[in-house]
């Protein structure tokens, strides 16, 4: 199946639950076979793909919002444990991943689509149904709250701005 990987890596960062990425993936690709008939040969597949999976997350995440889960309170308790991370000497991929995880979902879509994925502008907007401006002020907004989070995260680990 082509894609899969990031079809999935990219549902894997929005619903943030690796079986809830799986099923959205599994969703993306039935949804895919059952409208074949109208993808465009010729046309983008991956972005076309990336666009069912936005309409995906979109509908699991209501569909979630709907019926909320109850926690145990040992999970809940276990949650809240106060623990002291060692400090490391410098940025790790999971600080990254984190800050994108914390980025409002409009932004973090954004950012994944055009930084992560590499997808342009153009296709950006048509896989999300929104104006190209929309996409560039998103991304530039969203770029600037990952900067900002990062930089924070940097701090908190001693490491200071590079000179020059």
């Amino acid at each position: 199946m082509p894609h899969l990987n990031s079809i999935f890596r990219a549902a894997l960062r929005m619903v943030g639950d690796s079986a809830r990425a799986e099923d959205v993936t599994q969703e993306v690709y039935l949804k895919a076979w059952q409208s074949f008939h109208r993808f465009q040969q010729g046309t983008n597949c991956h972005a076309w793909l990336f666009k069912i999976l936005f309409h995906c997350v979109n509908h699991d995440r209501r569909k979630w919002l709907r019926f909320p889960l109850l926690q145990d309170s040992e999970v809940v308790a276990e949650a809240n444990l106060a623990y002291v991370e060692p400090i490391p000497e410098r940025l790790t991929d999971d600080d990254v991943l984190l800050a994108l995880d914390r980025l409002p979902a409009d932004f973090r879509a954004i950012v994944l689509i055009v930084d992560v994925e590499e997808f342009s502008y153009k296709e950006a907007s048509q896989i999300l149904s929104i104006p190209v401006g929309t996409v560039m002020s998103r991304l530039s907004r969203g770029r600037k709250l990952l900067r900002d989070q990062l930089g924070e995260v940097a701090r908190s680990y001693g490491i200071k701005k590079a000179e020059g």
